[in-house]
């Protein structure tokens, strides 16, 4: 179930920036140290994140977290 266009749109983002990066779903959510059906959720706009996910995902993908905000 979609959410918000802004839920939709971080999600698009993650998906664009991890690609970006080379990896796979699985990959991110190895160096996010999340579960991979969490990055699936979050492309998919089925999950909204925490400001938790996005230090994480940021982290993880080596940018500054601002730069996943659509």
């Amino acid at each position: 179930m979609a959410k918000s266009k802004f839920v939709r749109d971080f999600g698009e983002r993650v998906r664009e920036l991890r690609l970006e990066a080379g990896l796979s779903q699985e990959e991110l959510a190895a160096k996010a140290k999340m579960d991979r059906t969490a990055i699936s959720h979050i492309e998919r706009a089925t999950r909204s994140s925490t400001l938790e996910t996005i230090e994480k995902l940021a982290k993880a993908l080596r940018i500054e977290p601002r730069a996943l905000i659509p």
